[in-house]
């Protein structure tokens, strides 16, 4: 077997799939940050409940891995992480929601949140990121 028979040429990635696996790279981002915040202010500070502190910390960390994956499985142009991308930025809205209603300090994050939310849904069903991905109608008869 030649090299060129073991390492096929790399399919092209739209700019479009770069840009939905760079905001769900941005949302995994901010779900780490936000646990680490919550795990360093629960050990350097008196929280009500020390250990629901600490699984909040571990959910966000934890939380954090699916955009991650999904965005490493679109650079990588897998069909499977459009649901975890999708459900990650639909799962951000309500919480987008919840900080344009909170205080005025939260307002920016929730519009900051809301704006990659729907930014990333627009990208992952635009037709040209379902075609790079492989999924839709095929033209088989």
């Amino acid at each position: 077997m030649s090299s060129t028979e073991q390492n096929p040429a790399p399919l092209s990635r739209p700019t479009r799939v770069t840009a939905a696996a760079a905001v769900a790279g941005l949302e995994a981002l901010a779900l780490f940050a936000g646990g680490l915040y919550v795990l360093v202010s629960t050990l350097t500070g008196t929280p009500d409940g020390v250990t629901q502190a600490l699984m909040g910390a571990a959910t966000l960390i934890a939380l954090g891995l699916i955009p991650l994956l999904a965005a490493r499985g679109l650079l990588r142009l897998r069909s499977w992480s459009r649901g975890p991308a999708a459900i990650t930025h639909i799962m951000a809205l309500p919480v987008a929601w919840t900080l344009l209603n909170a205080e005025a300090a939260a307002i920016p994050v929730g519009i900051a949140l809301a704006a990659a939310a729907v930014t990333g849904l627009v990208l992952l069903v635009h037709p040209t990121t379902t075609r790079a991905l492989g999924i839709g109608r095929t033209t088989d008869a």
